[in-house]
């Protein structure tokens, strides 16, 4: 069974911005939020700051891969979103997924 949904709704987006707490790296900073669910919810935001809509996507593409490597090893019940910064373009997948993990474990979501 999956066990992430995607966050589509602007409002739940800001809900998660305002009301969750948020843990920072180089790459990306991660939100969370209990949403009181057996499902994760999650979303992935680049800016246009970040260049390119090939170059955003690139971004994006790398953080759903970097996540669904990790998936089955997470809590359930949670919102998240992560929001690319614009170190995330020069990285390499590696760098991007042990960043990943490493917010991940920073917010006790990873077992």
């Amino acid at each position: 069974m999956k066990k992430t949904v995607s966050l589509k709704l602007n409002k739940e987006f800001r809900r998660l911005y305002y009301k969750g707490g948020s843990y920072v790296s180089k790459e990306m900073v991660l939100y969370v939020l209990p949403n009181g669910m057996r499902q994760n919810r999650l979303g992935f935001t680049v800016s246009k700051k970040i260049g390119t809509a090939v170059t955003r996507n690139r971004v994006r593409r790398r953080l759903k891969e970097s996540y669904r490597l990790l998936e089955d090893k997470l809590q359930t019940g949670y919102d998240l979103c992560f929001v690319a910064r614009n170190r995330a373009t020069e990285e390499e997948f590696q760098k991007i997924r042990s960043s990943m993990s490493f917010l991940l474990k920073k917010s006790g979501l990873l077992q």
